[in-house]
């Protein structure tokens, strides 16, 4: 019972940068389909049970090689959150008017998002690393699941509030991309 309590809670901790993309997502797109909607909480939560898996191979084969990256992950991260946010800024303070396509959440923005959001999932793999594969496998179906579930809860929300807000949505959106890039760099450097 400990056991799928630690990775639940641990699984709603790295989900909150996923929550709040997924957030900034349905804000972007309030007409956004239930399928859509599947895809970017599926999307977020796959990420999220892949990148401690990564992490947690990692520190079983390539220990050392992995150590000098981690120091990079928060500046990945960061770079990546930044560059998309401040693409939302750019298009939400533009006074063009955006056609319904032109508003959607692409594939390949979706998978920068994932990677973005999740790449610190990867230091999940060392506080898992005396697991065996099987709850290794276990702690990250948890923590997918989880995620996805608050991903969707996350567009959903976004898509309540981005009918409201219509024109402001794209530029709240970005600043939240941006506010979670940061975060994410200052808690590694503080």
């Amino acid at each position: 019972m400990h056991f799928i309590l630690d990775n639940i809670l641990l699984g709603i901790g790295l989900a909150m940068d996923a929550f709040s993309v997924s957030l900034a997502n349905g804000l972007k797109e309030p007409h956004m389909q239930k399928k859509k909607m599947l895809k970017i909480a599926g999307t977020f939560g796959a990420f999220q049970f892949v990148m401690p898996m990564i992490g947690w191979i990692c520190v079983h084969t390539i220990v050392q090689l992995f150590s000098s990256f981690q120091v990079m992950v928060p500046w990945i991260g960061f770079i990546l959150l930044m560059y998309i946010g401040g693409g939302m800024l750019k298009e939400g303070f533009s006074k063009k008017e955006e056609t319904d396509a032109e508003k959607e959440v692409s594939s390949g923005k979706l998978m920068v998002q994932g990677l973005a959001t999740s790449i610190d999932a990867l230091s999940v793999g060392f506080t898992i690393a005396s697991y065996g594969i099987g709850s290794a496998l276990s702690a990250s179906t948890l923590i997918g699941i989880v995620t996805f579930a608050i991903c969707a809860a996350g567009v959903q929300l976004g898509k309540k509030f981005g009918l409201r807000l219509a024109d402001k949505a794209t530029i709240f959106g970005g600043f939240l991309l941006i506010a979670i890039g940061l975060k994410i760099l200052l808690s590694s450097i503080l």
